[in-house]
C-alpha cells in the first residue's frame, strides 16, 4: 500500500492531477500477483491508508514530504464520487423523527418508520433509521464518510428533512439544531465516547435501530395504513405515543436557546464551519414568528412544498394550502432574506401536460411567485400513498417516458437565469415506486436532450462552471433586475465569456408598500437592501486571502451589492448569512445586529 501511495506522489509532483487512465496502472501494477485484487486495492483503501498514518504516524508521514499543495492534488486525485463537493461545500442531510402531520395529501407516503413523506429505504433514511433520527449522530457518521472519501468537510451545509419543521414543538427545533451544531464542534477531537453513550441511551429507552426490531415495533399497523383503514396520524398515536421509551425521549429532546447560541458562537471558529442551514416546512405555516425563530436557528434556505399554483389542482390532491397563502410566505421569505427552494410536482391528479407547462410558467413568470430554485419533479406513486385508490379508479395515471420528458424540457427551457432547478428526481428507491418514472437519471436524460438539439438553455446549474472555467480569470459581471410583489430584485452574476456561471449574488431592496403592508414585523428600517444569497462555484479558502480568486471574485459581487443599494438610495445593507460565515463579513465591517450582519451605507 505505501509503495503504490509514494508512486502515486511522485507523479502528482509532475502533474496536477492523475487522470483515471494513469490512476488504474498505478493499481493494475501494484496488485499484480495478489489474489482477489479488486478489494486489495481500491481509492478507498488508499485514502484510509493515508489518514491513519497522517493521524497515528507523523514520523512516516514526515517522511513522505507531502506539503499543502501535495495533500491537495492527493486528495483531489483519491476523491470518491467528487461531484458531491464540486461547489465547495459538502452536503449533510438529516432527518427528524417520525412526528405527526397537520397535512394529509393524496401522492404522500405513509411510511411509518419514517417522518411523513419520507421512506425508509431512501439513503438518508437508512441512515437517520441507523442512528435513531439522533441528528449528533447523523452529522457525525456522515462527516465520517466524507472525510474517508477524500471530500473537505471545512464548509458544510445542513439540510433538515423530514415532517413538516413547523409542526414539531418549538423546543425540539432548537435542540436538534444545537445538536447538529455540536456534533460539527466536536467531531475533529471526538473519542467516539459521546456516540457510544447516545447509543446506549437509545438502547436503554428500548428503542433499537435493527430493521426486525422495528419492523415488530410496527406490526400490522402499516399494512391497515397501506388499505386504507387507519391513516399516519393514527397509527403514530398507537405506537410512539403510546409508547413509554419514544415518550421520555420527546421530554428529553426539549432546549432553550442558550446552548443553541453557545454552540453557534463556538461553530465561528470550529474545522467544520455550517455555511448553509436549510429547513423544510410548508406555506401554510410560514409567519413572521416561524421566521424569526429560524434567524435566530442560523436557516438561510428555506424549502417548501408548493406542487402547484392551481387552487384547483392543490385541492384535488389534498393539500390543505392556499394560493394566497403560497404568495403570503413567498413574501414573507422575501422580506426576510431568506433563499427560497420551492417543490413543483408534475403529473398531478386532475393535471395534463398542457397545464403543468403553463402552471410551471406561471411559478417563473408571475411576480407573486419566482422562487430561487426549483426541486420540480414527477409525482410517482408508492404503496403507502392515498393516490393508490385513485389510480385504482382510472382517475390518475402516470405520464409515459416521452410526455415526461417533453414537459421537462420545456420547463428547462422556460427557467430564467436567475433560478436553478436542483433536482428532477426524489430519491426513492426503485422498489418502492409502483408506478411512475423510476430514472434516476432524468436531469441527465433532460439536459442531453437539450444539448443534442442545441438549445439555449438560462437556468442556474445548466450554466455552472467546469474546474477549468474558473480557474480562468476572464469573467465579467452581468446584473439582471427584475420585480416581485414586494421587491426590487437584482441577480448579479460573474460569467465567463462563454457564459458559464462562476458566482452570483441575490439582493432585494423591499417597496415602500411592503413597509407599508409588513413593517411592524420586518427586522430592519426602511431603506434597508438585503443580500439573500451569495454563492461561488468551485472550492473556496476558508482563510480570508485577497490573493485567492475565489475570495477577490466573492469581494467582487458584493462590493457590486453595496454600490447598487447605495445607488437606489438605501441607507444600510444587510445580510442573511451562516454561522460560519459571519467572521468574512465581520472582516469586511459589517456588524451582528438582530439576527443578519448589518453594514451602514451612510
Amino acid at each position: 500500500m505505501e509503495e503504490l501511495l509514494l508512486e502515486i506522489l511522485d507523479r502528482l509532483k509532475e502533474v496536477r492531477l492523475l487522470d483515471s487512465v494513469a490512476l488504474n496502472r498505478c493499481f493494475h501494477r501494484h496488485s499484480r500477483g495478489v489474489p482477489d485484487t479488486a478489494r486489495h486495492h481500491s481509492k478507498r483503501k488508499l485514502l484510509r491508508f493515508y489518514q491513519e498514518t497522517k493521524e497515528n504516524d507523523p514520523e512516516r508521514w514526515a517522511s513522505w514530504g507531502v506539503d499543502e499543495t501535495l495533500e491537495q492534488r492527493l486528495l483531489q486525485t483519491l476523491q470518491i464520487k467528487p461531484g458531491r463537493t464540486s461547489g465547495g461545500v459538502a452536503t449533510i442531510s438529516v432527518l427528524t423523527k417520525p412526528w405527526p402531520c397537520s397535512n394529509d395529501c393524496l401522492y404522500c407516503p405513509n411510511d411509518l418508520r419514517m417522518p411523513k413523506s419520507y421512506l425508509h429505504l431512501e439513503p438518508a433514511c437508512m441512515r437517520a433509521e441507523r442512528n435513531c433520527f439522533d441528528p449528533y449522530l447523523q452529522v457525525i457518521s456522515r462527516l465520517r464518510a466524507l472525510d474517508q472519501m477524500g471530500h473537505d468537510t471545512r464548509r458544510i451545509e445542513l439540510i433538515v428533512l423530514g415532517g413538516t419543521w413547523s409542526d414539531y414543538p418549538e423546543g425540539y427545533q432548537i435542540w436538534f439544531v444545537s445538536e447538529m451544531f455540536r456534533a460539527l464542534n466536536e467531531y475533529e477531537h471526538g473519542s467516539g465516547q459521546e456516540e457510544r453513550r447516545r447509543a446506549d441511551a437509545y438502547r436503554t429507552l428500548g428503542i433499537g435501530n435493527d430493521d426486525e426490531v422495528i419492523e415488530d415495533f410496527i406490526g400490522d399497523l402499516q399494512s391497515r395504513v397501506n388499505e386504507g383503514s387507519l391513516d399516519y396520524n393514527e397509527a403514530f398515536q398507537r405506537l410512539y405515543a403510546a409508547d413509554e421509551g419514544w415518550s421520555r425521549l420527546s421530554d428529553m429532546q426539549m432546549q432553550g436557546l442558550d446552548e443553541l447560541h453557545h454552540q453557534q458562537e463556538l461553530n465561528m471558529a470550529s474545522a467544520h464551519q455550517v455555511v448553509g442551514l436549510v429547513i423544510e416546512t410548508r406555506p401554510d405555516l410560514i409567519d413572521t414568528a416561524s421566521l424569526s425563530l429560524l434567524r435566530t436557528l442560523g436557516c438561510t434556505k428555506v424549502q417548501m412544498g408548493i406542487q402547484s399554483t392551481d387552487q384547483t389542482i392543490l385541492d384535488l390532491n389534498g393539500r390543505k394550502t392556499t394560493v394566497g397563502q403560497v404568495t403570503e410566505a413567498f413574501e414573507l421569505l422575501r422580506l426576510f432574506g431568506f433563499q427560497i427552494h420551492v417543490h413543483s410536482m408534475v403529473n398531478l391528479l386532475g393535471s395534463d401536460p398542457v397545464h403543468d407547462k403553463d402552471d410551471y410558467q406561471r411559478l417563473v413568470s408571475d411576480p407573486r411567485f419566482l422562487p430561487d430554485e426549483v426541486k420540480l419533479y414527477p409525482c410517482v406513486l408508492v404503496e403507502s400513498a392515498r393516490l393508490r385508490r385513485k389510480r385504482d379508479e382510472g382517475a390518475w395515471r402516470p405520464y409515459d417516458e416521452e410526455t415526461l420528458s417533453d414537459i421537462l424540457v420545456t420547463d428547462m427551457l422556460n427557467t430564467p437565469p436567475y433560478m436553478k432547478i436542483s433536482r428532477m428526481v426524489r430519491d426513492i428507491s426503485v422498489g418502492d415506486i409502483i408506478a411512475g418514472n423510476k430514472k434516476n437519471n432524468l436531469r441527465q436524460v433532460i439536459e442531453d436532450r437539450l444539448r443534442a438539439d442545441a438549445q439555449a438553455v438560462s437556468e442556474i446549474r445548466f450554466r455552472r462552471a467546469s474546474i477549468d472555467d474558473m480557474a480562468s480569470c476572464l469573467c465579467e459581471l452581468e446584473r439582471i433586475e427584475y420585480e416581485t410583489t414586494v421587491t426590487h430584485e437584482h441577480f448579479i452574476q460573474m460569467v465567463t465569456s462563454s457564459n458559464r456561471l462562476i458566482g452570483y449574488l441575490r439582493l432585494s431592496i423591499p417597496k415602500l408598500t411592503a413597509h407599508e403592508t409588513h413593517g411592524d414585523t420586518l427586522p430592519y428600517d426602511p431603506a434597508t437592501a438585503i443580500v439573500r444569497e451569495l454563492h461561488m462555484h468551485g472550492k473556496t479558502p476558508l482563510d480570508d486571502d485577497e490573493r485567492t480568486d475565489p475570495w477577490q471574485r466573492r469581494r467582487k459581487l458584493l462590493e457590486t451589492a453595496i454600490g447598487v443599494a447605495t445607488e437606489r438610495g438605501c441607507n444600510s445593507l444587510i445580510v442573511n448569512c451562516s454561522v460560519g460565515m459571519r467572521g468574512f463579513y465581520h472582516s469586511l465591517g459589517f456588524t451582528d445586529r438582530d439576527m443578519y450582519q448589518h453594514l451602514c451605507l451612510r
